[in-house]
């Protein structure tokens, strides 16, 4: 169905896209909705004295940390427009609305990631991002200008039918149905518009400024820009591919053959470049591009199979990146009351935004916090393709389209590349269960005594409290749960993701 003149449509994808972005975007806005720590008493914390007591502490910092998105005004009108303009581009339908909508959230994103303004590591990350960004967009507007030169139109419908016209008249020109057009046009077109995108989603060989700018920007900003923005790029590529490339009458150059070349380079540069990190979140940048070698795979072979494969894997990876980033968040939080003296951890810029920077300050994690270390190695495990993790089954479903369709080099430099990735997954985890720690609980608050009032309807009653009763928030614990299960127990539950992904893929063939 055609909205706003045909600028936009509504399709079954984008109905279930739509939700899916709200959900994530919503579990991302409550890493800083509420306060990442709460008091938890154990004689009070029956369901009964839940709701018939009170309790009022002083809110201090050793008890809650304010984020200082809270004092900054622009905050939520900022991630409104990241939202809108991830949501638009899933539902695009116009040349036009589609560089509004990337530039509605690429604008949203650049300023987000420098909305930490007292740090200096966030402005110098966001302001790479926002020039290559800009390059970027160069890029899409000049594939953009090229196709309305070609074809004429703006619209995409319309686009794809001079696309099938100019493939029947397979280059006759007295006969042609379009004697005046080359399909090549279109394509060399889509080339360069896709050479924009891929820098936007940083895939390899446009991969470079992606680990240097997820390492400066704030933690939680980084959880964004490596979700968000990607779902909604990939599910407008998906329309694209498969109304440009599954053309009735073949000919001898197909666009897509790039989306193939970035899937090959992003698989190598993924697990070769990721070997050498120490920072954890250039660590997870590399992962991304590693996984947007698979993610482009199955994209370009444009099957029915593949195109299922595609729809789950990013599913997936959301979900799994968003455990990952969530769980570094808390790690950072539920380490408040611990000292490091290492000198190496105490030079790190920008401790406040971003608590976890290196690899070495989870050594030895699981002896504080086993629950999370354990939900932590969970979702490693996954990103790496571990059975019967959630992981393993999308990577399954990639490879074994890629296997039908002919394409076994890359499926064996897919295998390859994901046992050279299994590597450095395994070395956070290495540090994190069987190293040392060198964490110490601080001295000047191990023996500290706070105070609080538990308040009836009739009584109020003074109780006393230690840092051992500082819990990490029920929002966090909640969230952190929920995701661990469902990467964890998917395969007692996969009929509803795979009929979902199955039944896109169907109908986007039968239209």
């Amino acid at each position: 169905m055609g909205l706003f003149g045909g600028l936009f449509q509504s399709t079954s994808t984008t109905q279930i896209f739509h939700p899916f972005i709200f959900i994530i975007s919503a579990i991302i806005l409550q890493l800083t909705a509420f306060y990442p720590r709460r008091v938890w008493v154990p004689e009070y914390s029956s369901l009964n004295k839940l709701f018939l007591y009170k309790f009022s502490y002083y809110k201090n910092k050793i008890v809650n940390k304010m984020s200082e998105q809270f004092r900054i005004i622009e905050y939520p009108l900022i991630i409104l427009f990241i939202i809108c303009g991830a949501v638009f581009l899933v539902s695009t339908s116009d040349l036009v609305s589609i560089f509004l909508s990337i530039e509605l959230q690429s604008y949203g994103l650049y300023l987000l990631s420098t909305l930490y303004r007292n740090s200096e590591l966030a402005t110098s990350g966001g302001l790479t991002y926002f020039l290559l960004g800009g390059l970027s967009s160069c890029f899409i507007l000049l594939g953009m200008g090229l196709l309305y030169a070609n074809s004429g139109t703006t619209n995409l419908d319309g686009l794809y039918i001079i696309t099938s016209l100019s493939d029947i008249s397979n280059g006759n020109l007295d006969d042609g149905i379009l004697y005046w057009y080359k399909s090549y046009y279109i394509n060399f077109s889509l080339l360069i518009l896709s050479v924009g995108f891929l820098f936007k989603v940083s895939a390899a060989p446009f991969h470079f400024w992606s680990p240097d700018v997820y390492d400066a920007i704030p933690t939680i900003v980084t959880t964004f820009v490596a979700i968000i923005a990607k779902i909604s790029i990939f599910i407008f590529f998906l329309e694209l591919v498969h109304y440009t490339s599954n053309s009735l009458f073949s000919y001898q150059f197909s666009w897509t053959s790039s989306l193939l070349v970035s899937s090959l380079l992003s698989l190598i540069i993924g697990a070769v470049m990721g070997l050498t990190q120490f920072r954890i979140k250039r660590l997870f940048a590399y992962s991304t591009i590693s996984h947007l070698g698979f993610i482009l795979l199955a994209l370009s072979i444009n099957s029915i199979e593949s195109i299922q494969a595609f729809i789950f894997y990013l599913m997936q990876y959301s979900i799994s990146n968003l455990n990952a980033f969530v769980i570094l968040i808390s790690i950072g939080f539920s380490l408040f009351y611990y000292i490091n003296d290492n000198e190496e951890f105490e030079k790190l810029e920008d401790k406040n935004n971003s608590p976890i920077q290196l690899i070495s300050q989870m050594k030895g994690y699981f002896y504080i916090n086993p629950v999370l270390a354990l939900s932590l190695a969970i979702t490693l495990f996954s990103f790496a393709g571990i059975p019967p993790l959630i992981g393993f089954f999308a990577k399954q479903m990639v490879l074994s389209a890629a296997l039908d369709s002919g394409y076994i080099f890359l499926t064996l430099i897919a295998i390859l590349t994901s046992v050279i990735s299994a590597v450095y997954y395994l070395n956070v985890i290495k540090e994190v269960f069987f190293s040392k720690s060198d964490y110490k609980i601080n001295p000047e608050l191990d023996t500290i005594k706070l105070h609080g009032n538990i308040i009836s309807s009739k009584t109020t009653e003074v109780s006393t409290f230690t840092l051992k009763n500082i819990v990490l928030s029920s929002s966090l614990t909640i969230t952190i749960s929920i995701l661990t299960l469902i990467i964890l127990l998917f395969m007692f539950i996969p009929t509803e993701w795979l009929s979902t992904a199955n039944i896109l893929a169907l109908m986007l063939f039968n239209c």
